[in-house]
């Protein structure tokens, strides 16, 4: 039988692992939120010769972004198929940052 002790040792123990992790949790995603506005610049820079300012695609064979064309896929997908290039879109590893691409993800996102 674990001693009343030992269960508040365990109990304080839980509740600052808990604490902590919260933390890191609340602080990460303040670090990892997209940022919409660098997205479209980028976006504007990079990718609008192909799939148009607006997201409607200019180029025969590329997604258009306005229809929802292409972003039915996950953040990590999308990023993995910019980073490597698809088609005719070419690799934009090295080019751009994980961070940088994401950015993009979220502005495509707001197409519609």
């Amino acid at each position: 039988m674990i001693s009343k002790t030992t269960m508040i040792k365990i109990r304080n123990t839980s509740s600052a692992l808990l604490a902590a992790l919260l933390f890191t949790l609340g602080s990460s995603a303040a670090v990892y939120a997209a940022d919409i506005s660098k997205g479209a610049n980028i976006y504007a820079t990079h990718c609008t010769a192909c799939h148009g300012a607006s997201g409607v695609s200019v180029m025969p064979g590329t997604p258009s972004f306005a229809q929802n064309g292409g972003l039915l896929k996950p953040d990590m997908t999308l990023l993995a198929t910019i980073k490597s290039g698809k088609n005719v879109m070419p690799s934009f590893q090295g080019v751009l940052s994980d961070r940088d691409i994401l950015d993009v993800i979220a502005y495509l996102r707001t197409f519609n």
